[in-house]
């Protein structure tokens, strides 16, 4: 039975994956868009209306979310073997995909909200689908983080009553320029950087990887954090060049922050989960540049690689009894070779190394950052952090797959899950292919860099610089002087995100409990309780035992309180 639902969603959404991508290609060549109205409800004058918006941009991000969601389910037919609520895991799955897809088609603020708060809702289920006390943690963080973001767009519903509408695609030129009107746009702006866990709301990220791992490969790859990127992207037109600014600032710190953390991490997946943030600062930061296609292009190909690279460390996560300490790794090649030969493939990707996905996109942006007039700051933190992202790459690689310090080779470490292999190379494919595909598809006309030869290799020294490095302050062997290891409290700093993941929990938590334990204590459990409920309680009983004492008196009681009536009535009308 679950075979067959894994199956029936595996063929369901590659079948419409390449439909959207055929359609893409014939609106991209036709340059068409049809924006499709659904008439729900007409009362009087009054009309609800369904709004969607087809061209070729949604249509190709709808091709690879759906792609790649077809490969993580048929991979977690394998991964999930045995789990008793597989089935309910698997909707859940796709719920997550269907909120994607609303958000991705939608150009109303209404119908953006039910993809927004859906993608929040179905991310906190699938986070805390383990049911332990970290999931729980990791669950509530994620989803308190991005209320924040929900509310946001709810603050800009309720803004744009003024206006007559909430399809936003009419009012794009207008929210730049109209004062009143420029509140909508730093409020999506807000709720884009909560989403894609921009400084200061990175920490929700690396704590989500308590859910399972074909769950991370969907989340960091195609849906849940590259939402906000997307949206930032359709409401380009919008945004003033002091936003544009801001926003290139907070990428460039995020980017430059995680690329430092997973340096220093022992946990596979948090590694992983590092590098999808420091891609994300690239991406927000390319549209604070003023290039929302080339963020796009990065957008989609990062896809592709990372989607890959999370079902491989899945896969060896899996064999290794879930253990995801890299120290208890090594020489991993040897018994997963087929598995590690993708793992390379997708973290050389990652790396933007010639001829893979990632290097179009990245070497492409990194050339125009060349080109552009931004200052030292923003060009170092560039180059830095690409340099950051070979440096933990070849580290990962190192601990994994070539390392000799292995406390697991007595398990029984193989290539044999043939599902979970047929899923990975699904994916491996577009993983080399993808990159120069997507660059003949996406820009008409080439970009025309004109540089120095030192700036043109520029990427590819970075790079190498950063994998020598990698090695060297990361190698582990005997009576080695491992630099890190000799700043403790440095590396406590670097790899906690600066203080980031105690400052959005126990930095927040704590004094709102003490605050909430004391109004508890002195308000609704003293002065409250002592004005409200109980002394309502007491006045009753006291005014009860009053008229009982009447209502058990004898007939001269009743008599004379009937001559006082009769008093008071004769003194109230004389």
């Amino acid at each position: 039975m679950v075979l067959n639902i894994c199956f029936i969603y595996f063929i369901l959404f590659l079948i419409f994956s390449l439909m959207f991508f055929y359609l893409s290609l014939n609106f991209l060549i036709s340059d068409l868009v049809y924006f499709i109205e659904l008439n729900l409800i007409s009362l009087n004058s009054s009309s609800i209306v369904m709004t969607f918006l087809f061209d070729w941009m949604s249509l190709l991000f709808m091709s690879f979310v759906l792609f790649i969601s077809s490969m993580v389910i048929y991979y977690s037919h394998e991964y999930m073997y045995g789990d008793i609520n597989i089935s309910r895991f698997i909707n859940l799955v796709c719920l997550f995909v269907l909120s994607m897809m609303l958000l991705i088609i939608s150009p109303n603020l209404i119908s953006i909200l039910l993809g927004w708060d859906g993608l929040g809702l179905v991310s906190y289920c699938l986070v805390i689908y383990y049911q332990n006390l970290k999931s729980s943690s990791a669950g509530m963080l994620t989803a308190v983080t991005n209320r924040i973001g929900d509310v946001a767009i709810l603050l800009s519903i309720s803004w744009m009553l003024n206006f007559g509408s909430w399809n936003f695609i009419f009012y794009l030129d207008c929210m730049k320029e109209d004062y009143s009107m420029k509140l909508i746009s730093f409020l999506v702006l807000l709720a884009a950087l909560t989403k894609s866990a921009q400084v200061p709301f990175s920490s929700w990220l690396p704590a989500a990887m308590a859910a399972p791992t074909p769950v991370s490969s969907l989340v960091h790859s195609s849906t849940l954090v590259t939402a906000g990127v997307y949206l930032l992207i359709r409401f380009f037109n919008c945004f003033s060049s002091y936003m544009l600014f801001i926003l290139l600032f907070l990428g460039c710190l995020t980017m430059f922050m995680a690329g430092l953390g997973a340096i220093l991490e022992f946990d596979l997946k948090k590694i992983i989960a590092l590098s999808t943030l420091s891609q994300l600062g690239l991406m927000m930061s390319v549209i604070g540049m003023g290039e929302p296609m080339l963020s796009f292009f990065h957008l989609l190909t990062h896809a592709l690689f990372k989607a890959l690279l999370f079902m491989c460390a899945g896969c060896m996560i899996h064999n290794l009894m879930d253990c995801q300490d890299i120290r208890f790794m090594g020489n991993m090649s040897i018994y997963m070779p087929l598995t590690c030969c993708l793992f390379n493939i997708s973290n050389l990707a990652l790396s933007g190394l010639p001829f893979l996905a990632g290097f179009y996109s990245k070497d492409l942006i990194l050339e125009l950052i060349s080109m552009s007039s931004m200052n030292i700051f923003i060009y170092l933190v560039f180059y830095i952090s690409t340099g950051l992202t070979f440096m933990y790459t070849i580290r990962l690689m190192y601990y994994t797959i070539f390392g000799e310090l292995n406390f697991f080779m007595f398990f029984n470490l193989n290539d044999s899950g043939l599902i979970m292999m047929k899923g990975m190379l699904g994916l491996a494919f577009f993983v080399i292919f993808g990159g120069s595909m997507l660059g003949w598809i996406l820009f008409p006309f080439p970009y025309f860099t004109c540089l120095p030869l030192i700036l043109k290799f520029g990427t590819l020294i970075v790079i190498f610089l950063g994998g020598w490095l990698g090695y060297n302050f990361c190698m582990v062997v005997t009576n080695y002087n491992n630099l890190f290891l000799n700043n403790i409290m440095k590396n406590l700093f670097l790899s906690s995100m600066w203080n980031m993941s105690f400052l959005s929990t126990s930095f927040l938590n704590y004094p709102i409990l003490i605050t909430g334990n004391l109004y508890m204590k002195m308000i609704d459990q003293g002065w409250s309780e002592y004005f409200g409920s109980q002394n309502l309680y007491y006045t009753v009983i006291n005014q009860s035992s009053f008229f009982l004492f009447f209502s058990k008196g004898t007939l001269k009681i009743f008599l004379l309180l009937s001559i006082i009536w009769v008093i008071f009535l004769l003194l109230l009308f004389m």
